[in-house]
């Protein structure tokens, strides 16, 4: 069983904002070992199917780096089935936080680059990117690309699963790779669900079992917000 941390506890968490000077948000996300590298651009054009229409969009990439884990993970120009389940996940979670008439004719594009994996990936990119989309958001603001606030509300996402019958929050790959039960949660500042992903890797799983596991989300969540909140002066 987990000794380094009570099991409703987060590892440490740690948002750096500002991490590279090229884009308008760059955000180092740290959940425990794991660290991403989220940084949003602005393009003041839509995809072409969305041209005339008066509303932006907001898209997302992921990558894993080589030396991100211990196993080499190879470059390569094809988006695996992963890359591209994480990246429209990231994608989907950030549009719900973003009145996209508000943002206007523009683009945002999200890069969430995994410098170091220890499970969780996926979660610490989805909230870190929404640091790196406030930032850019303000930036367009001050450019005068976008005139209104189109940030509805925070995001933040957190994985938790079941491992000997007891629920845990915020798994690093050794716990979840054996884990019972295995969720990932998105959610609202104000706690509404965007995603729930949840699998049991062994028995089936109740809903008494599925209730604690999304209460136990929707805490570590609060506290990430929270800590969104300290990294933008919000």
């Amino acid at each position: 069983m987990r000794t380094d941390r009570a099991p409703d506890e987060l590892r440490p968490v740690s948002i750096t904002r500002g991490y590279t000077e090229m884009t308008p948000g760059s955000v180092l996300m740290e959940m425990g070992k794991t660290r991403v590298l989220c940084t949003a651009s602005i393009d003041a054009d839509v995809p072409r199917w969305m041209r005339d229409s008066g509303k932006g969009w907001v898209t997302a990439e992921y990558s894993m780096l080589p030396g991100s884990s211990p196993q080499r993970v190879r470059r390569s120009s094809i988006e695996g089935g992963r890359t591209k389940e994480i990246q429209r996940l990231v994608g989907r979670a950030l549009r719900a936080v973003v009145d996209l008439e508000t943002l206007g004719e523009v683009t945002v594009r999200v890069d969430c680059d995994v410098l170091q994996a220890d499970g969780g990936t996926r979660t610490a990119s989805i909230t870190g990117a929404w640091v790196a989309l406030w930032d850019a958001l303000e930036w367009a603001r001050g450019e005068g690309i976008v005139t209104g606030d189109p940030l509805t509300d925070h995001c933040a996402a957190i994985s938790v699963g079941m491992i000997d019958g007891v629920c845990l929050l915020d798994l690093p790959y050794e716990e979840d790779a054996g884990a019972d039960v295995d969720m990932n949660i998105v959610m609202t500042g104000s706690g509404d669900l965007v995603e729930v992903q949840g699998t049991a890797e062994g028995a089936a799983f109740g809903r008494d079992d599925l209730d604690r596991l999304l209460d136990l989300a929707a805490a570590g969540i609060d506290r990430l917000v929270v800590e969104q909140a300290a990294a933008v002066g919000r």
